[in-house]
């Protein structure tokens, strides 16, 4: 039989990152593709001694359906955790609970884009959600970033040049893939541009609690007063991202919308990991929690950035994030990104290309690519950066 498969799939392309990880499950690869948290921060001991206790004393209602909004005791609680945590969320807001965080952008593309119609993005982004985008037949427009995040000039002008905006996708804070934090500043210019022009702005703010250097930054969620944000949040790298749990908090008539819009698609997210997670925020104190994250991925970092700075400074320039899971890497001119990326894979390393972050795919240049230092060992880690090292050496000399 002969398919004939939706417009709508055209653009839309396995991503690259899940591609690479297929490739890389040869044990002898070492892969700084990944963005999976430190096996050391899951909670391991805790989620069996909270599921143990939920199946013992209440089964039933945790293999039951729910509803879609999500369980409402683990709602309320979230409820209280982002307005003192995260510092968002009003009585104008409502919740939402997912399945990850990437269903937010999802639903929100769902509920927001007609075909056709614009999403901005800092260049490069998530391709995840990228590729959600394209699956709605959105036109991405990628911003170039500067050192206080997505450059402000080039997105006044990409508003003015185009109509049709649905929303701006943003990952202010230790943004995937580059690492880089948006300053409070330019947060607020952002914002007040966005309320300004009446486009709405999807924030994703997966890894707020890896900060392990400088001072905390409010979302720009923290700033809404007028329904111009939709905040997505995740528990993937504060508890562990195979519960498959994230939620949205923004104005009650888009989360009724994006109710509406999941029913069709999961019914609900799955009440067991909801549990789970209520009880989790329950028994820990998050800032704590927070900073034990951030021993854990400043010790990762530091190791990584010094053999960086041992084997590979001068030949290439490196982000030096103070949080997150990801180093963004930037070859010199001339050097061939793509070819580079394919030489450290000969030599059984895997990185991500950075194309595979921009709004404009494989058809986009750029001489970056991703290294994730939060998955591998300390070993792989060593290992990794010298072939890094080696390759660099081989081809800028």
């Amino acid at each position: 039989m002969k398919l004939k498969f939706a417009d709508r799939m055209a653009n839309v392309k396995p991503s690259a990152i899940r591609e690479i990880l297929k490739a890389s499950s040869d044990p002898n690869v070492i892969s700084f593709a990944a963005g999976n948290p430190a096996p050391e921060a899951f909670p391991v001991e805790l989620v069996r001694k909270i599921s143990d206790e939920l199946f013992a004393t209440d089964p039933i209602s945790v293999l039951q359906y729910n509803i879609t909004e999500g369980y409402a005791p683990l709602r309320d609680k979230l409820r209280e955790v982002c307005r003192t945590h995260y510092h968002v969320g009003t009585e104008n807001d409502d919740i939402i609970l997912m399945s990850g965080g990437q269903q937010g952008a999802d639903l929100a593309a769902k509920c927001m884009c007609n075909q056709g119609d614009v999403v901005l993005c800092e260049d490069p982004s998530f391709v995840g959600c990228l590729n959600s985008f394209r699956q709605f037949q959105a036109k991405l427009i990628g911003i170039e970033m500067d050192d206080e995040g997505i450059n402000l000039e080039k997105l006044e002008a990409a508003i003015r040049a185009h109509e049709h905006i649905a929303f701006l996708y943003l990952i202010p804070t230790f943004q995937n893939p580059t690492g880089l934090t948006m300053s409070a500043r330019r947060r607020r210019e952002v914002y007040e541009l966005c309320k300004k022009n009446n486009i709405l702005i999807v924030e994703d703010n997966p890894y707020a609690d890896t900060r392990f250097r400088g001072e905390a930054i409010d979302p720009i969620k923290s700033l809404d007063d007028d329904g111009v944000v939709l905040y997505l949040g995740s528990f993937s790298k504060i508890l562990a991202p195979g519960i498959r749990l994230g939620y949205a908090v923004g104005p009650k008539e888009l989360i009724t919308r994006m109710a509406t819009a999941k029913q069709a698609e999961d019914v609900h997210s799955t009440i067991w990991s909801q549990r789970v997670a209520c009880r989790f925020l329950e028994s820990v104190d998050l800032d704590a929690f927070a900073k034990h994250l951030g021993d854990i991925y400043r010790r990762k970092c530091d190791l990584t950035l010094a053999l960086l700075d041992e084997k590979v400074a001068g030949r290439f320039q490196y982000t030096r994030p103070e949080g997150g899971l990801f180093i963004w890497c930037t070859l010199p001119d001339g050097v061939d990104m793509l070819d580079f990326c394919a030489r450290c894979a000969a030599d059984k390393l895997a990185v991500v290309p950075g194309n595979a972050f921009l709004a404009a795919g494989d058809e986009g240049k750029t001489q970056s690519f991703r290294i994730n230092y939060s998955t591998p060992t300390d070993e792989q880690l060593r290992q990794g950066v010298e072939i890094l090292g080696k390759v660099a050496h081989e081809v800028i000399g």
